[in-house]
Parts: C-alpha cells; sequence; structure tokens
C-alpha cells in the first residue's frame, strides 16, 4: 500500500489539474531542450572535426585553387565556407582588374587604391560571413538557456498551486495530521523536482556549448586575419613584380 502511494506515475495521476498541465509543459521543454541538445552536438562536432581538416589541409597546400576545392566537399565546417566566401570574393576583385587593366603611364597610386578597395571588399565578405557563421552556430542555443531560466519557476508555480490545494482539503476534511498532508505535498513537490531535473542540462549544455561556439568564433577570426594577409601579399609581390 505504501510503495504505491509513493509511485511517481501514481503521484502525477493523482495531481491536480494544474499541477499536471505544469508537469506536461514541463514535459514539453525536456524533450525539445534534449532534441536541441543532441542536434547542436553533432553540428559542433562535425564542425570542429571538417574545420581541423581543412586548416591543416590549406596550411599544406599553400594552393588557393586547390584548397576552394577542398572546401566545397567540407560543407560542415565553418573555416572551409568562409575561405569560400573569400576566395569567390579575391576571385571577382582579380576579374575587375583583368577588365579594366591600367595603362603604364597612369599614376601607381591609382592601382593601389584599387587593390586596397578589393582589399576592403574581401574584408566585408568576411566579416559578413563569420557573422553568418555565429548565427548558424548559435541557433536553437539560446532556448537551452530559456529552458534553465523558466522551468525552475514553472514547477515552482506548480508545486505552490498544489500546497495551495492541499491546505484547502485540510480545511474541508479539518484533519491536519501527517497521512492527511503527506500525499498532495509529496504530489506537488513533484513539480519542483521535474523543473529542476529539467533546467540542470539545458544550463549545463548552454555552457558547453557556448564555450564551444566562443572558440570556432576565435577560430574564424585568425582565419580570416591569416587569409587576408595571404592576398594583401601577394598584391604587394604582384605589385613589386609589375614595376
Amino acid at each position: 500500500m505504501i510503495p504505491q502511494e509513493l509511485d511517481l506515475i501514481h503521484m502525477i495521476r493523482n495531481a491536480g489539474l494544474v499541477v499536471q498541465f505544469v508537469l506536461l509543459t514541463l514535459l514539453f521543454f525536456s524533450v525539445t531542450s534534449w532534441a536541441i541538445i543532441l542536434i547542436k552536438y553533432r553540428y559542433i562536432k562535425r564542425a570542429f572535426k571538417e574545420s581541423a581538416i581543412f586548416a591543416d589541409y590549406f596550411w599544406k597546400s599553400r594552393d588557393l585553387s586547390n584548397a576552394y576545392s577542398r572546401a566545397k566537399q567540407l560543407r560542415g565546417s565553418p573555416v572551409a565556407r568562409i575561405f569560400r566566401i573569400g576566395y569567390s570574393e579575391l576571385m571577382k576583385v582579380s576579374q575587375s582588374g583583368a577588365k579594366n587593366p591600367q595603362k603604364s603611364s597612369e599614376p601607381s597610386t591609382q592601382t593601389m587604391s584599387a587593390h586596397v578597395s578589393g582589399i576592403d571588399n574581401i574584408k566585408r565578405s568576411l566579416r559578413r560571413a563569420i557573422n553568418t557563421e555565429t548565427t548558424r552556430l548559435t541557433h536553437l542555443v539560446p532556448f537551452l538557456a530559456t529552458t534553465g531560466n523558466t522551468t525552475p519557476f514553472i514547477g515552482l508555480f506548480g508545486t505552490v498551486w498544489g500546497i495551495m490545494n492541499s491546505f484547502h482539503g485540510i480545511g474541508l476534511k479539518g484533519s491536519a495530521s501527517l497521512a492527511v498532508v503527506a500525499p498532495g505535498i509529496s504530489e506537488a513537490l513533484v513539480a519542483t523536482a521535474a523543473g529542476l531535473a529539467v533546467a540542470i542540462p539545458a544550463v549545463i549544455a548552454f555552457n558547453h556549448y557556448m564555450q564551444k561556439i566562443r572558440t570556432i568564433e576565435s577560430e574564424l577570426q585568425s582565419f580570416a586575419s591569416d587569409f587576408l594577409n595571404i592576398v594583401e601579399l601577394d598584391i604587394m609581390r604582384s605589385n613589386g613584380g609589375g614595376k
């Protein structure tokens, strides 16, 4: 008899409608947050793995066209994606320079101005690409923070409501013995326990993923700077060779 009364399913079934609604809401948050945790785990793990593969190939190859071909194969790498965008912009700048060649009699400052403008275009493209990748990485992650912040209070609301009903029942029965009070209060406290059970994994996952995302964002910034340095050095070399 006692084990049945302490059974979790039994307590949930005998809880009030409001408490049951609270538990259903917490179940929704739990299922959704765990789905996000699994999705982002696979996505971020693939991003780290393929970015490491691409960065290793890029620095060993030193050939931008070959690196571009490799980048197209690594669809899950944020570093490869920003390289593809930067390389595409570099090709546009190169083609624009080929269509509008400077005459030898014209001042070299005009040529340098065109190159600086091209570098600025590449910088803007890389900046937009980094912002896009950061948005893609953080997509759905804020829901974990929302879950961690709100579900304990949702559970607490269910507990307070359940305890209110328990005391109301005590008043109607006119008895305050432990046998009368304990079942109702234990059923109400299930909501608080459920709220904490939903919130704790969500908070841990949110902090973990945000740390990983900051690491990837730092790698993107570093790679973009290195790529721009390579492009600028090539431009300086070409200008030196043209003189």
